[in-house]
């Protein structure tokens, strides 16, 4: 049995992590977005704190202020698929594994 959810995102530009990284053409911190996943699952699906991370991948950059749209799906045994979009294209993806 799975259960998917869907939330949208979006890291203002005046995010305090984002003068270093980088200056002149600030992106956000993958860190971030693993962070919103990982809130918009426990929010969704009534978690504790994640287990593991065993697989991230960043395909692409994601801008200050971009709309991230997260699709999570959680499956038996605390395994959440998750994948980040930014209009068609999957900036992120991966894996988290939360206690079962």
């Amino acid at each position: 049995m799975s259960a998917r959810h869907e939330a949208i995102v979006s890291i203002p530009p005046d995010h305090p992590s984002l003068p270093g990284h980088f200056p002149g053409r600030p992106v956000v911190p993958g860190v971030l977005l693993l962070d919103a996943v990982i809130a918009a699952a426990r929010g969704a699906f009534a978690l504790g704190p994640p287990a593991g991370l065993p697989r991230a991948k960043f395909a692409a950059p994601v801008l200050p202020g971009e709309a991230v749209r997260m699709v999570l799906t959680l499956s038996d045994g605390g395994r959440l698929a998750f994948a980040c979009h930014v209009g068609d294209r999957v900036v992120a993806s991966g894996e988290a594994r939360f206690p079962a």
